[in-house]
């Protein structure tokens, strides 16, 4: 079953859908099934997710600005139009050098 805001076949700007927030990181989900999702998180410069792991596969593109993302101890400087895969549950972290937004493509196994 599909876990949606969203209508089929309604036309919307990916980055529109989400602002940053100075009290947070910002996570607003597009859809979620048995099988994963998408979900955009929106960062002000400097706010930061602390090392965690994702329960799928995750594709993460950045769609406007820079973050610094760390997995297994190592860091990657992403930015906007840039993209990584990811394992389902390999430790990472985020750090936003700018205003930043991403999209997360989740695949469970």
């Amino acid at each position: 079953m599909l876990d949606t805001d969203y209508k089929f076949g309604e036309v919307h700007i990916l980055s529109d859908q989400i602002e940053s927030g100075e009290d947070r990181v910002h996570v607003k989900n597009i859809f979620n099934n048995a099988n994963g999702g998408v979900a955009l998180v929106a960062f002000k410069a400097g706010q930061k997710l602390d090392t965690h792991q994702a329960p799928a596969e995750v594709m993460v593109t950045v769609l406007e600005g820079e973050v610094e993302f760390t997995i297994l101890d190592k860091p990657h400087t992403l930015k906007a139009g840039e993209f990584l895969l990811m394992g389902e549950n390999v430790p990472h972290s985020v750090a936003a050098k700018a205003d930043t937004k991403l999209m997360l493509t989740k695949i469970k196994a």
